[in-house]
């Protein structure tokens, strides 16, 4: 049920046998949720987290005009709340994009085997470094790179993260989401977007239309975005 999140901990550090038993037997699930469903409220209060296994996750804020930012996708493998072992609850919900299955891990057992496994509690510390550093740049994006810039991150983003769990391909990868979902990960208009995406496709970089991104030209998507991969913390550290 974790292979994803154990093949997604492995490009970072060894797992050991025992190591990976502990996780398989700390989990619940799995467990079926439609599209568009909040799985995790803003402000309440946690005792589990939340292991993507298949789907894409969001976490997002509203604002009062009824507009909504998303500030963060998960792919299968990632945990989209871990924060809220120490933090207790969120300062943002946690949304359904597609239908999704997940897994549950509840907070006694995180206790129970980061006492038990130091390399299990590094692992999991490594996994919200990283996703700050995954917030940071988005943050880049939002205040710096202009529309066509971000889109072409976000896709160079997403394949790295999906190639990396053996969820997509060397030419493209599925992204059942609408316009409007795009848009909002970019905080651009949904018109906008239509606009960003076909000057990308007459490019011949990408196109991503019913479901799925085909990648045209890589290096020069890559070029565009001033796409660098450092910030996903791709390979295992030399020590």
């Amino acid at each position: 049920m974790i292979d994803r999140h154990l093949k997604r901990l492995r490009l970072r550090c060894e797992i050991s046998a025992p190591e990976e038993e502990a996780l398989r037997a700390a989990v619940q699930g799995p467990f079926v949720h439609a599209a568009e469903q909040v799985i995790v409220r803003r402000g309440e209060r946690l005792n589990s987290s939340i292991l993507l296994l298949d789907g894409l996750l969001a976490r997002y804020k509203d604002l009062s005009n009824g507009q909504r930012q998303i500030t963060h996708l998960h792919v299968p493998g990632d945990f989209a709340d871990l924060h809220g072992y120490t933090l207790g609850y969120l300062d943002h919900n946690v949304i359904t994009l597609t239908p999704c299955r997940i897994a549950r891990a509840p907070h006694a057992k995180v206790t129970e085997i980061t006492g038990r496994f130091p390399n299990l509690a590094r692992a999991f510390w490594f996994s919200t470094n990283l996703d700050a550093s995954i917030h940071r740049e988005w943050e880049v994006s939002l205040g710096r790179r202009n529309a066509i810039e971000r889109a072409a991150h976000l896709l160079c983003e997403l394949q790295s993260r999906l190639l990396a769990v053996g969820a997509a391909e060397g030419n493209g990868f599925g992204l059942p989401i609408t316009q409007n979902q795009f848009a909002e990960c970019l905080g651009l208009t949904g018109v906008h977007v239509n606009r960003v995406l076909r000057e990308l496709r007459e490019a011949g970089l990408a196109d991503f239309r019913s479901g799925r991104v085909t990648i045209h030209d890589r290096p020069r998507l890559e070029s565009l975005a001033e796409f660098d991969p450092l910030y996903l913390y791709l390979d295992r550290p030399a020590n």
